[in-house]
């Protein structure tokens, strides 16, 4: 008697399908088994000792991925035999261009090629194609064979995978592997779109609020109310000089800029919270009991960089730059501002508009970084300070007492 499986494959409704060629376990921890592993790399190193475990000889595997990151083009997770970790190398913008990439087999993959398989088992390895290759030959592989990964809206990755098996991978060898492709498809795709969403946010809102925002905090007017010192900075006469200079040395000279102010307050635990044209807010939480101290470090090291910028803008005879620094400290109301549909991660707060206050005064004093007497009591600093007196501030009911830095500093006044 036919069975019911012979007789759908009999018939010409056959909806069999052609995925997987052989079943194995494989398969089924990479369907199944790997929800809790968050990380492409772990699961490539687990994946080759699984490989090695059922008899399929792989000696070095690697994936190659791009990447939405605003230094990074792409990365690429190595794994030989005996590693333990995976070895993670990014590359950065333009690297398609280099020589080395030009003359590689990643390179025919992303050129449209659905395979790249080269023999390694030769006795003399200088006529091979590709500098990989000799490389390759050179550690004693024998096989080596690339596939693209295919994810959504047709963007390719790359998986390959060598062994040291003499005479290569069997053709039951690369039936396995091969079936191993859409199972990394729905794997790698789901990862690297997290890791995305993640590097994403993190650049466009900073690391701390980012990682509210995944945590949930989506809906308008969620927040806290957070004690922290308050940052805020303008860049003077950008307008003069962004309607007298060609856009892209406008772009360059504002990057030029951000990167001397915000690589200072990162490294001492500050956070970013926004970009207003030429201008930035940023917090350094009072949780942190150092946060007033790494403030002023931050301020000390973007004044140095700032001048670094500005001699090599005199040497191309560009305008050096001036700004002005407001200091404040408070509590603020962290969370999410906007409409329904468009929100903002970011502090308000009568703190934050004193720090506003204090930097549009830095234009009339003449000093470039102005602080109130609240900050510089909790920092501690008024041995370092030198006080201007007290100030009324639009839309603040008492006057402001105004510190500016004692020493000599090492940046041209605000104008």
């Amino acid at each position: 008697m036919q069975s019911s499986i012979e007789a759908i494959a009999d018939s010409s409704h056959d909806d069999r399908g052609i995925w997987p060629t052989k079943q194995s376990k494989i398969l089924d921890w990479l369907m199944n088994d790997v929800r809790d592993q968050r990380f492409i790399d772990n699961i490539l190193v687990e994946l080759c000792e699984k490989l090695l475990v059922a008899g399929i000889p792989v000696a070095r595997s690697t994936m190659h991925f791009r990447t939405l990151h605003p230094q990074w083009a792409g990365a690429r997770i190595l794994w030989r035999t005996g590693m333990k970790e995976g070895d993670i190398a990014t590359f950065s913008y333009g690297v398609e261009n280099t020589p080395q990439f030009l003359a590689s087999p990643i390179n025919e993959i992303f050129n449209g090629a659905t395979e790249v398989r080269q023999n390694l088992e030769v006795s003399d390895g200088s006529q091979f194609a590709y500098p990989l290759y000799r490389e390759l030959h050179a550690e004693g592989l024998t096989d080596y064979i690339a596939w693209p990964i295919y994810h959504t809206l047709g963007k390719r990755h790359i998986v390959t995978f060598a062994t040291d098996m003499p005479g290569g991978f069997t053709e039951a060898h690369i039936t396995v592997l091969r079936d191993l492709l859409p199972a990394l498809t729905m794997v790698t795709e789901i990862r690297l779109k997290n890791i995305m969403a993640r590097t994403l946010l993190r650049t466009y809102v900073g690391p701390h609020a980012s990682e509210q925002i995944l945590a949930g905090a989506t809906t308008r007017g969620s927040g806290a109310t957070v004690g922290a010192a308050i940052l805020i900075c303008d860049l003077r006469d950008f307008t003069n000089i962004s309607d007298m200079w060609p856009r892209d040395d406008v772009i360059e000279l504002l990057n030029g800029y951000f990167d001397a102010m915000v690589e200072p307050i990162e490294k001492h635990g500050g956070e970013i919270l926004k970009f207003m044209g030429d201008g930035l807010l940023a917090i350094f939480p009072l949780s942190d009991p150092n946060a007033c101290h790494n403030l002023l470090l931050a301020i000390g090291e973007a004044q140095a960089a700032v001048g670094v910028l500005n001699e090599e803008n005199r040497k191309h005879g560009r305008e050096v730059l001036r700004y002005g620094v407001g200091v404040h400290v408070g509590d603020v109301m962290y969370g999410n501002i906007g409409s329904r549909t468009r929100l903002d991660f970011t502090v308000i707060g009568p703190a934050v508009n004193i720090a506003s206050r204090l930097e549009s005064l830095t234009k009339e004093v003449k000093r470039p970084v102005l602080l109130s007497k609240a900050f510089v009591d909790m920092a501690a600093c008024r041995r370092d300070m030198e006080s201007l007196g007290s100030f009324p501030l639009k839309g603040l009911g008492e006057p402001v007492d105004v510190y500016a830095f004692a020493a000599k500093e090492r940046l041209p006044e605000a104008s």
